[in-house]
């Protein structure tokens, strides 16, 4: 077993690293908050052009077919930045629910818009609170990612039997109102959607329901393990240059601790990663676990470098102008996506007594 990634998809990394610095991604981040701009267009444009959202569309609807691990390269870099786009919600789980579950009319309609970057795909888990009947959705309270911004929304509902299924809902169609969404990063952009008998293009069974589900965690983990390492980062260079009794406050006992425990919790976080990354590109039996595995100590890393990076800018960091805030935003933000740690574990533990009953 390889859990390296091969040269090439480091260079990917690095080349979107220095690409979201140079754009000041963290800046443009910070306008979404202060409402400013809903999202960063012109970066996801130059995203498009680049060829990054076409990284897991096979190349007979456009796309590169880089394979999964280059997915997790640029959600790292991703979750390093702050960028405010869709890219989670677009390529971690629309994308892949067209993909699966889609038509051919389907994919070779929309997988080449969503590559080039001109369709913004939304995303909503709606549960037993949605319910496809005849061909039409209906449902209330939908919370749904980029769903002010988006052009069509993927709904997880529930069909006649009961089951799981996925649909595809135009956001513009007659009988379907949105509006904003309260949430605790507003540079990521949420909306609840109230759909009532709405036409919806059929998309996946619980089968395809399920393999977007249970593989989606993954690159979230990469996601929020670029943040905790940034937020390592930013506290570790405060801690460098900040003086207090004559001294850097980072060769205070108390601070080297906080950080040491910040560098093992995200190495962790990080094995755990490398680990899901090698199960979803090889296929393994294991995928589950290692998707719930990734996803919990990936949240865990995240939230601890973000509240403890705070606590190390001290008064300054609870600042509005300081960025440390801005990744204690996206830690509860991502936390919360898909069911949160706690929706993980019982998942984890489900999947393991089943295993060995």
């Amino acid at each position: 077993m390889n859990l390296a990634f091969p040269d090439e998809l480091r260079m990917l990394g690095a080349q979107a690293q220095r690409l979201f610095a140079d754009r000041n991604a963290r800046a443009a981040a910070r306008r979404a908050l202060d409402g400013e701009i809903d999202y960063d267009r012109e970066l996801w444009r130059e995203m498009g052009a680049l060829g990054w959202l076409a990284i897991a569309i096979p190349e007979a609807y456009g796309g590169l077919d880089l394979g999964p691990k280059a997915v997790c390269v640029l959600a790292e870099q991703l979750g390093r930045s702050l960028a405010a786009v869709p890219f989670s919600t677009v390529v971690y789980l629309a994308l892949p629910a067209i993909l699966h579950g889609g038509s051919e009319g389907q994919k070779r309609a929309l997988l080449p818009r969503i590559a080039d970057g001109s369709l913004v795909v939304g995303f909503a888990d709606g549960g037993a609170r949605a319910t496809v009947r005849d061909g039409r959705l209906s449902g209330r309270n939908l919370f749904t990612s980029e769903g002010t911004i988006a052009d069509l929304a993927v709904i997880a509902a529930r069909d006649e039997a009961g089951d799981a299924c996925f649909c595809l809902l135009d956001m513009a169609a007659p009988g379907v109102v949105r509006r904003e969404a309260a949430r605790i990063d507003l540079s990521r952009d949420y909306a609840l959607i109230n759909a009532e008998n709405v036409p919806v293009e059929p998309l996946g069974n619980a089968a395809v329901v399920a393999q977007v589900l249970d593989r989606a965690p993954i690159l979230f983990a990469f996601e929020q393990l670029g943040g905790a390492v940034a937020s390592m980062e930013l506290a570790r260079d405060y801690a460098l240059t900040r003086h207090a009794f004559g001294r850097p406050i980072g060769s205070f006992q108390a601070i080297k601790h906080k950080l040491a425990r910040m560098f093992v919790a995200n190495e962790i976080a990080r094995s755990n990663a490398y680990f899901g990354a090698w199960a979803l590109s090889s296929g393994s039996e294991d995928i589950l676990e290692a998707a719930m595995v990734a996803r919990i100590s990936a949240i865990r890393a995240y939230d601890y470098a973000a509240r403890e990076g705070v606590e190390i800018f001290g008064a300054l960091g609870f600042t509005w102008e300081a960025d440390c805030h801005l990744y204690v935003r996206r830690a509860k933000q991502l936390a919360l996506m898909m069911g949160g740690e706690l929706r993980c574990g019982d998942r984890l533990i489900a999947q393991l007594m089943a295993r060995h009953r």
